[in-house]
């Protein structure tokens, strides 16, 4: 009978892939270079057949290990659930979260951290408008909500995000007389931002599109047909952003804060609660 696979092994595997190369995955799993390439030898040895393919500088999975690369986070997840059921067995759940699109690359790393200590809690993501998660909030559908904060909103800022004029690196939009702008939807924080900014400096503009949608909104400024304001931590590395020479007026930070049903009692909702206010102050 084959032996089981060792969880350690498993570990390190994912970690090399995940990280690309040897050093990295060493520096996650705190252990030395060496020891994590003697590792993936021993895993290797021990299935029987080759699961990367080793360059120069980075190290990627060949076809075998992509696909052994599923089972592996599937046994340390299930691992991971397994423990969780024993040492807190308290800690089950659903938190139903609400975020806008402009904000959406800020929760990955901070759910990732959440899932990994707290892998018996679910979470179920709302991504719409600032303006559309605070009724959601008030009518119950929500439990918390991450929101821009607008002027008019009582509401506690727990972080203040660059807001960002991007450009596409290939094309000018913003050389126009008429300065070609890509808008989220009416209403929302980011748009009168954007807006409030160009007013003040009285500079002649036309929205050329508007949405709730940041995809859209990057899409369109990649093909060069307008430009856009976006939050620091969701400019995508296919847009640049626009220097001096733009003449672009400044933008205010965007305030981000944290909101919450009142009657949203669960721990669940508590624990989640805490590592948003914990990350999103870094």
């Amino acid at each position: 009978m084959t032996a089981p696979l060792d969880l350690d092994l498993v570990k390190t595997f994912v970690a090399v892939v995940e990280s690309g190369n040897l050093s990295s995955a060493a520096l996650r799993i705190g252990r030395s270079q060496s020891a994590v390439s003697m590792q993936m030898q021993r895993l290797e040895q021990h299935v029987g057949k080759t699961l990367l393919i080793r360059q120069a500088r980075t190290v990627v999975p060949n076809s075998t290990g992509s696909e052994f690369l599923i089972y592996a986070r599937r046994l340390l997840k299930l691992s991971d659930e397994a423990q969780a059921s024993v040492i807190k067995p308290q800690e089950t759940g659903r938190v139903r979260i609400g975020v806008p699109d402009c904000l959406i690359s800020l929760l990955p790393p901070i759910l990732e951290e959440f899932a990994a200590d707290h892998p018996l809690i679910s979470i179920e993501l709302v991504c719409d408008p600032s303006s559309r998660l605070v009724p959601s909030l008030d009518a119950g559908d929500l439990d918390l909500a991450l929101i821009s904060r607008l002027p008019t909103q009582s509401v506690e800022i727990l972080r203040r995000e660059a807001f960002i004029w991007t450009t596409s690196p290939d094309h000018v939009a913003w050389d126009s007389e008429l300065l070609p702008v890509a808008l989220f939807e009416p209403g929302s924080a980011a748009r009168l931002n954007v807006l409030e900014a160009l007013g003040e400096a009285g500079r002649a503009y036309r929205c050329a599109y508007s949405s709730p949608s940041l995809l859209g909104l990057i899409a369109l400024v990649q093909t060069g047909l307008a430009v856009a304001a976006l939050a620091e931590s969701s400019i995508p590395p296919t847009l640049c952003r626009a220097d001096d020479s733009a003449g672009l007026p400044k933008l205010r930070d965007l305030e981000i804060g944290l909101m919450r049903n009142p009657t949203s009692s669960l721990p669940a909702v508590d624990r989640l609660e805490q590592v948003l206010r914990r990350r999103l102050a870094r």
